[in-house]
């Protein structure tokens, strides 16, 4: 390591190695570029670490023990199954996170991009130094990447501890929880209240709205919901979160609603009200690169900063707080460093799923988002009830809503409810970002039995030549 004041040239720096920044290390380093990748915490970022895939992999274990709790309707039913939670979040840690994350850096070494531990501050327009205790690096670049990531938002006297939990602290308790009060229904919120509730957790939702995962249409939460009512996840909406105190192994939470105040008893209390951008430790103003009201970085269709030079992905610019997105807007980055002039970020199909039970996935448009934007818009439904593999799954919770343009035919956007919907929504999201029309989809030759077929199907209902409903 280096101390002192030595500056070393390099071609491209990327800030942080989550899903946007390792993405941008590799395929700047593909393109010949000499690349450093800074890092203050562990390689992965919070995706890989403690955000989508050691959630993933809870809600996965959560599943299959509440199927081993509760006969199927086929006659199914386990006897005297129990759960190791210990064991569970050592598979979780060693065999899923810790695989996925010594697989990045391996990547990124064997592409030669040098790895430096530290925070990261800009010193210049050129110039950035990073800091690891008493080790300091200065580097001199031609572009930097800025993809540092976001983190939970606090609540005024729910600050973080033991007891009070970010979604990073819940996913790594040693224990699991009695019961769990998760403070915010939105889909972070409600995708680890039906995981706790799965692995064995009394679960309580509180939502200062009045619905749940907000972002959805309402229609698309319902069986959500049903499912909630069935595995006594109790969700209490336009309840606000006002204050706690402790007595003896139990938290005591109060709560307002409708004028009046309520208390709830709890083992842990879960706080995830959203997230927001880190920017604040970089010295943006340095580099003359503008932030919004938010704390987000401004970026024209190029990714770019107000400095032409400094690119930022992911979390720190406005839009959905995506692993996927940040990838996608990874490589339209580097393809424009690289001297690519038609390379500019489009968000034209953007798929978004919540892993609640069932799943819940959106891609494009909406209906209504679709005349507002003075496209004739016509949508058809199509109910897994009809689909012949999801019965015989026992699995037939759900639909796929598909938008299309009605004078090009263009599928424009679509949302799914229901099993296995967030792989069905890729298939959706080729469509829409390459122009494909329903009856593009109609005349593809899909397995069968597939879920899938409901994509065929509800591309025939819009085309008025429907087989299965």
């Amino acid at each position: 390591m280096v101390v002192g004041s030595f500056v070393e040239e390099v071609d491209t720096v990327v800030i942080g190695s989550g899903p946007g920044g390792y993405v941008a290390a590799i395929h700047a380093a593909q393109k010949g570029q000499d690349v450093v990748i800074v890092e203050k915490d562990e390689i992965g970022g919070v995706c890989l670490n403690v955000g989508c895939i050691p959630s993933k992999a809870l809600i996965s274990v959560g599943k299959d023990r509440y199927k081993s709790q509760n006969e199927t309707a086929f006659g199914l039913k386990y006897e005297g199954s129990t759960l190791d939670f210990g064991k569970a979040q050592q598979w979780k840690n060693q065999e899923v996170v810790n695989k996925l994350t010594s697989g990045i850096e391996a990547l990124l070494k064997k592409y030669k991009v040098k790895i430096i531990k530290g925070t990261a501050n800009f010193s210049s327009k050129n110039r950035i130094s990073v800091v690891n205790g008493d080790d300091y690096f200065g580097y001199e670049f031609q572009n930097v990447i800025i993809a540092t990531g976001s983190r939970p938002i606090e609540i005024p006297g729910f600050e973080f501890n033991e007891d009070i939990l970010d979604s990073t602290g819940l996913l790594n308790v040693k224990e699991l929880p009695e019961s769990l009060v998760v403070v915010g229904g939105g889909y972070i919120g409600m995708e680890l209240a039906f995981a706790f509730s799965d692995l064995g957790s009394k679960v309580t939702v509180l939502e200062s709205l009045d619905r749940v995962m907000n972002g959805f249409e309402k229609d698309l939460i319902k069986p959500v919901l049903d499912a909630a009512k069935k595995k006594n996840i109790e969700i209490v909406t336009e309840a606000k979160a006002t204050s706690y105190k402790k007595d003896k192994d139990k938290l005591v939470l109060s709560y307002e609603k409708g004028g009046k105040t309520n208390e709830l008893e709890t083992e842990k209390i879960a706080v995830m009200v959203g997230r927001r951008p880190n920017t604040e430790e970089l010295s943006l103003s340095m580099a003359g690169v503008k932030t919004t009201a938010t704390g987000h970085i401004e970026t024209n269709e190029f990714g770019q900063t107000t400095t032409n030079h400094i690119y930022a992905i992911g979390d720190v610019v406005t839009g959905p707080a995506l692993a996927h997105k940040a990838s996608y807007e990874a490589k339209m980055v580097v393809d424009k460093i690289s001297g690519n002039e038609g390379a500019a970020i489009d968000y034209l199909a953007i798929p978004a799923v919540c892993y609640t039970s069932p799943e819940v996935a959106t891609v494009g448009l909406t209906y209504d988002q679709a005349k507002e934007q003075g496209i004739k818009a016509k949508k058809a439904t199509y109910n897994f009830r009809n689909n012949g593999r999801a019965l015989s799954m026992g699995k037939t919770d759900g639909f796929v809503r598909m938008i299309m343009d009605a004078d090009s035919k263009r599928i424009v956007g679509a949302q799914l409810v229901g099993a296995n919907v967030d792989e069905l929504v890729n298939n959706i999201s080729l469509a829409i970002e390459n122009l494909l029309t329903v009856e593009d989809v109609s005349l593809t030759i899909h397995s069968h039995p597939s879920l899938s077929e409901g994509i065929l199907d509800v591309s025939e209902i819009l085309l008025g030549e429907p087989t299965h409903q």
